[in-house]
């Protein structure tokens, strides 16, 4: 299952949109990072890594919504840091809603339940709660005891009260295929939320822990595991099917660096969120200063053992669309 028909509606039409232009790079989501502060340790990221002054600093409800009309970008993904302890993250939301944006916040969810009444359900808004694996996995992952079950609870009040909750899983190299199966398909039949994003964990440069990251082969095995008997069927899984064919090593393709940008309090992260190679001051300025062709596996050792959501996944949704667009033409050629 991939996404939500409205959005496939509103994706569709971007895509067409931008090939009508003549638009070669443009961005199918953008992610936004209104803070690097973040009331959570994980192993696996090192956005707390940031100086002091920089952790103390919250970005502007205009700058955020200013970086979003800025590159276009249809769908919105805040991050951070913890959205949630920037006081005005709320307004941030609203005012992307009203630009008929989609809006996922993503949270470890512990303050979720403190915030949930300032925001109100929609269908252009969801919840994004990180679930890195079943409770001692998830508690350890984040270094703190009972954060799975707080998240767990947030979910199911979220759920309660009409909103749309999706979560993100990022597996390491100690997981198993079973282990990705018994997140799944607890989150999936048991907690029952609306969509679930998976992620190999890779090498962000700034994480504490290094040696807990997948390489290709590792990811690609991991995963074609996990997925067989059908279990991929059934999962209602927030990503196009190439992409997952991709994770299973059924599909290879090339990286789309510029398909998922990253703005935050530093300005526009060149090339993307995990590779930090400077920052660009606007937009336009990313596009034209940025090397894109020096980024993927095969061309940045960096990128080598990379399968990350936010290069491949574009590249997915480019190759669905051109399916799409060759299924179109035999049937007009045979109609």
């Amino acid at each position: 299952m991939g996404l939500p028909m409205h959005l496939v509606a509103k994706q569709g039409a971007y895509l067409v949109k931008q090939k009508i232009k003549g638009v070669k790079k443009f961005p199918l989501l953008v992610e936004v990072e209104p803070l690097f502060a973040c009331n959570l340790k994980c192993g696996g990221c090192g956005k707390i890594q940031h100086p002091a002054a920089l952790l103390k600093q919250r970005m502007p409800v205009e700058q955020a919504v200013a970086a979003v009309e800025e590159c276009g970008a249809p769908m919105v993904s805040i991050a951070g840091g913890e959205p949630l302890m920037h006081p005005q993250v709320h307004e941030i939301v609203n005012e992307l809603i009203r630009r008929k944006k989609f809006v996922v916040l993503c949270t470890n969810a512990v303050l979720m339940p403190k915030h949930l009444h300032k925001f109100t359900p929609n269908k252009n808004f969801a919840w994004m709660v990180h679930i890195d694996g079943l409770k001692d996995v998830h508690d350890e992952a984040v270094s703190k005891e009972g954060v799975f079950d707080q998240a767990i609870e947030a979910i199911k009040q979220a759920k309660a009260a009409g909103f749309q909750v999706y979560t993100n899983s990022t597996f390491f190299n100690l997981d198993s295929p079973q282990d990705v199966i018994d997140v799944l398909d607890y989150l999936n039949d048991e907690v029952g939320v609306d969509r679930m994003q998976i992620s190999p964990g890779y090498a962000y440069q700034k994480a504490p822990d290094q040696d807990r990251f997948l390489g290709v082969t590792q990811t690609r095995e991991l995963f074609k595991k996990a997925f067989g008997q059908g279990r991929r069927k059934k999962w209602r899984l927030n990503h196009s099917s190439l992409y997952l064919d991709f994770l299973e090593g059924k599909k290879d393709f090339e990286c789309t660096p510029w398909g998922i940008p990253s703005y935050s309090l530093k300005g526009w992260q060149k090339p993307c969120y995990l590779l930090d190679d400077g920052y660009a001051e606007t937009y336009q300025e990313l596009l034209d200063t940025t090397d894109w062709e020096n980024f993927g596996r095969g061309k940045d050792p960096r990128c080598d053992n990379c399968m990350a959501h936010c290069g491949y996944e574009p590249s997915a949704v480019m190759a669905t669309m051109g399916s799409l667009k060759e299924s179109l033409r035999a049937l007009r050629a045979t109609a």
